[in-house]
């Protein structure tokens, strides 16, 4: 197994080709979409599933649409009402392209978003062409799926979890900004992968994963082999602290950028296929040569990162080092 499998420049690249992560934020893209729908037939309707109504008109099932948004195609379930007066507005009749909400609905399945926070996302999705009356018939819809989706049960042992943020460009009070929606991915036992929560913040740091690793461990999580990470300060012991017998892989591009950071323009060729044979060694004790052989060449100049390298070492080679 090589270590590209694991970690790469982009933690999310572990998401086989991309398309993995897609498939996963269009799974979540279809479910809000869906329950954005059933609460515009509540608000067309004048009442809620399962209440009393005098009304002529009533739900009649469902109908099957495609649409497509740049995480691809998928089919979403439309209800339907009796006399066909229903004429959806997140996904006219007649139309199947669904544009600009995706990154808005990402966040609004991250931990950290109030109600009052989830309908301002959600007055933005329909860009504040719909009554309030509506907006306040589709918002519960849609926090009841969130809330179930957050706080749904965790296997009890997941194979290695990474962890890492993506930073989200949304629109926010009439104006467009970053945030950061840190997401944890667990490989469970039978070999699929599971996106085990996402949580909004404010500034990555070991104490704010504490909060994401009570929270995961609240919900079922008893034990992780490996938890792959970036080197952020004190991660590693936060990690310990919830998870003792948990082992931390640090992401080896992290540990080459870091390497890179200080080494001037002339010597950088060089430095980089130096390093590359600490990485790229076929075994761990290969790599332990190379990393000697590298500092002895490089400590004089660079200590600094021949330093980062020795103090990360065991961190840096829990999963065995092979070619990339």
């Amino acid at each position: 197994m090589k270590v590209e499998d694991f970690l790469s420049d982009d933690f999310l690249k572990q998401f086989k080709d991309g398309q993995q992560l897609n498939d996963f934020l269009g799974q979540i893209q279809k479910r809000a979409i869906e329950k954005m729908l059933e609460g515009e037939l509540d608000a067309h309707l004048g009442y809620e599933k399962n209440e009393q109504s005098d009304s002529k008109n009533a739900r009649n099932g469902y109908g099957k649409k495609k649409i497509k948004t740049s995480y691809g195609e998928a089919e979403i379930k439309v209800p339907r009402d009796r006399d066909a007066s229903f004429n959806p507005m997140i996904v006219p009749k007649r139309e199947s392209m669904v544009e600009g909400i995706e990154e808005v609905i990402v966040s609004l399945y991250a931990k950290g978003m109030s109600v009052s926070d989830i309908e301002e996302q959600i007055k933005d999705v329909y860009k504040f062409e719909i009554s309030t009356a509506t907006i306040s018939r589709i918002t519960p819809r849609v926090a009841e799926d969130i809330v179930a989706w957050q706080n749904r049960p965790l296997e009890p042992v997941y194979l290695i979890v990474w962890m890492d943020g993506i930073v989200f460009k949304v629109r926010e009070n009439s104006k467009v900004v970053n945030k950061t929606i840190y997401i944890a991915v667990g490989l469970r036992k039978d070999g699929y992968k599971e996106v085990l929560g996402m949580w909004l913040g404010k500034n990555e740091s070991a104490a704010y994963w504490m909060s994401v690793l009570t929270d995961m461990k609240a919900r079922g999580v008893e034990d992780i082999l490996i938890t792959a990470t970036d080197n952020l300060n004190g991660f590693t012991q936060t990690i310990r602290t919830v998870f003792p017998q948990s082992s931390t892989q640090i992401c080896v591009v992290h540990q080459i950028r870091n390497s890179c950071r200080y080494v001037v323009w002339k010597d950088k060729k060089e430095f980089t296929l130096d390093m590359k044979e600490i990485y790229a060694a076929p075994t761990r004790q290969a790599a332990q040569a190379a990393l000697e052989s590298f500092s002895n060449k490089w400590a004089s100049k660079y200590g600094y990162a021949i330093k980062s390298w020795k103090d990360n070492w065991e961190e840096l080679t829990v999963f065995e080092i092979v070619p990339i």
